[in-house]
């Protein structure tokens, strides 16, 4: 990734692309999703959003079948950023919603493992990819979460 934020997008991406490849083949699962979005946000650098959203749906169909949850909610908000931009307002507010649930449960669970800054950490920037819509009762629960972990 160092590489496309440097400049070198098509070399960055390449390398993304080899080392998932390579590290896919010893049959590991762990952490895919990561590397995957990863490679989605090299994709969405180079302009190639469409590559990126189909990456976004691999990763996310990887978390389901594997239950590595953890980047559940920056992937459905990182591919709701990419609908977003071509124009697909609605199923990219899906997506924001989906995703803000998601860091909500996340969060719950954090604070009930006494670990609060971990949870505020987590459902913060979430909460503040919204916009409007606070008036809704998940941004609600979610800002109500957030005022008891400050």
């Amino acid at each position: 990734m160092a590489k496309v934020k440097n400049g070198d997008v098509t070399e960055g991406i390449s390398l993304l692309r080899s080392g998932l490849t390579t590290y896919r083949a010893t049959g590991a699962e762990a952490r895919v999703p990561y590397y995957v979005a990863l490679l989605a946000r090299a994709c969405e650098i180079a302009g190639q959003i469409e590559e990126a959203v189909t990456l976004l749906d691999d990763a996310l169909q990887i978390v389901d079948r594997t239950g590595e949850r953890w980047l559940a909610a920056e992937l459905n908000r990182h591919k709701g950023q990419l609908l977003l931009r071509q124009g697909h307002s609605e199923a990219a507010e899906e997506l924001y919603r989906k995703s803000l649930t998601i860091a909500v449960s996340l969060a719950r669970l954090r604070r009930e493992q006494g670990r609060r800054a971990q949870a505020c950490d987590l459902l913060a920037p979430v909460y503040g990819w919204f916009t409007e819509g606070f008036d809704t009762p998940d941004l609600k629960e979610a800002k109500a979460l957030l005022d008891e972990l400050r």
